[in-house]
């Protein structure tokens, strides 16, 4: 089947609109508001312990709403979801008093920006995956995803010739006009009602198929976030060129990796990036001082996490979701990445003192060591849809052969 038959058969565009305006509009206003808020935090003239603090605040603020949004925001999702961006505007805004602030005000705002990212989305993706089929759900989630890595570096590059309390304001406008947006498609699409049947964390927990996904998943984080601060000491000022060059490639290979796993399979998707991230991490701890081995590693890096974003972040745990809610399978599957980010913050001070071929080699075995569960982990994408787009593709060259010889 070609990519361009995905697209105009399998996507209703009305139903996806809102989706791809409210997650597509979230995932670059939290991935670039944190990135502010960590530089920000990292230039106060405060103690170690006090910035310490203020990441772990903003950390526990963000688990704690994931779990507590998952059962708020069940009834009357739009008008949650639109309050919950509201939520964001103000929050962001009032970043910008950070540097003038006082420890105590800061640990309150740390505390309310994490609330404020976390309590809305695992709604968020729940909607995302209620209103896409399994059969489009994972070139919905590269669709999203492409979007996110090319608005991240076009906003990043323009948000970096303002100064501090101009960025949180423009952030705090982006999200303004995503409310607006998501308001204004909303109430032209077309509404579809999903049986969502209830579940708890523990029946999710004792699946065979959500455990041998969820283990891989919390391996990756712990070993993307972990290793950061260490290739960012490696790297030195090419860092943030790297930075760069891999949003374009997730804006890239997220689509690719959309499409893919709606061709052949969520599971050969992920495990390719498993694969492309674990030789990454190989040649760097081969010849961490070449140059070579840099570009070569940030080429994996960037083509394996856009796989992984389209299909690992949001596509998965919608499809072992089935018919049950999925505002606890997103909790599950979005607290090992959102958490593993305050393992950065923790290793950064020690990265002088752990050698680059030992950590790099350690992640590399990881990371192949986190593929064995996934090999007898099951496909998500129903094997009827892989037959129907099998069978499809051989009677349209057989037309093609048959139309060429009469």
């Amino acid at each position: 089947m070609r990519f361009t038959e995905i697209f105009s058969s399998k996507i209703n565009w009305r139903q996806f609109a809102p989706t791809l305006t409210i997650v597509l509009n979230s995932f670059i206003w939290y991935s670039l508001t944190f990135i502010m808020f960590s530089s920000t935090v990292d230039s106060l003239e405060v103690s170690g312990v006090e910035k310490l603090t203020l990441f772990a605040i903003y950390f526990v603020g963000t688990a704690c709403s994931v779990i507590l949004g998952a059962r708020l925001f069940r009834r009357a999702l739009e008008t949650c979801l639109m309050l919950w961006m509201l939520t964001g505007i103000v929050m962001t805004a009032s970043l910008a008093t950070v540097p003038n602030n006082g420890i105590a005000v800061n640990i309150i705002l740390s505390l309310f920006l994490g609330v404020s990212v976390g309590i809305g989305l695992p709604s968020c993706l729940a909607y995302f995956a209620d209103t896409t089929g399994v059969e489009s759900r994972g070139t919905c989630g590269g669709i999203i995803w492409g979007g996110v890595g090319v608005g991240i570096l076009i906003l990043a590059l323009l948000l970096g010739e303002l100064d501090l309390s101009s960025t949180f304001l423009m952030l705090a406008v982006w999200r303004a006009l995503g409310l607006v947006a998501f308001f204004l498609v909303t109430r032209r699409a077309e509404r579809m009602q999903q049986t969502r049947n209830p579940t708890s964390y523990g029946s999710i927990l004792r699946k065979r198929e959500v455990m041998l996904y969820l283990i891989p998943w919390i391996m990756l984080s712990l070993v993307n976030f972990t290793e950061s601060p260490i290739l960012e000491r490696l790297f030195g000022n090419f860092y943030l060129f790297v930075g760069f060059i891999e949003y374009a490639l997730i804006g890239i290979f997220a689509l690719v990796g959309g499409v893919l796993a709606d061709l052949v399979g969520r599971k050969r998707v992920i495990i390719t990036g498993f694969v492309m991230l674990g030789i990454g991490y190989a040649v760097l701890s081969l010849s961490s001082g070449v140059a070579f081995s840099w570009y070569l590693y940030t080429s994996c890096d960037g083509i394996a996490w856009g796989m992984f974003s389209s299909v690992f972040l949001i596509t998965l745990w919608g499809d072992l979701a089935e018919e049950r809610e999925k505002e606890k399978y997103y909790v599950l599957g979005g607290l090992p990445f959102l958490l593993a980010g305050f393992l950065a913050i923790v290793v950064k001070p020690y990265v002088e003192f752990i050698g680059p071929v030992a950590a790099f080699s350690l992640a590399s075995f990881f990371l192949f060591l986190a593929v064995l569960p996934l090999m007898y982990a099951p496909e998500t994408l129903p094997e009827k849809e892989i037959k129907d787009r099998e069978l499809k593709e051989y009677l349209d060259k057989a037309k093609k052969v048959k139309e060429k010889y009469v």
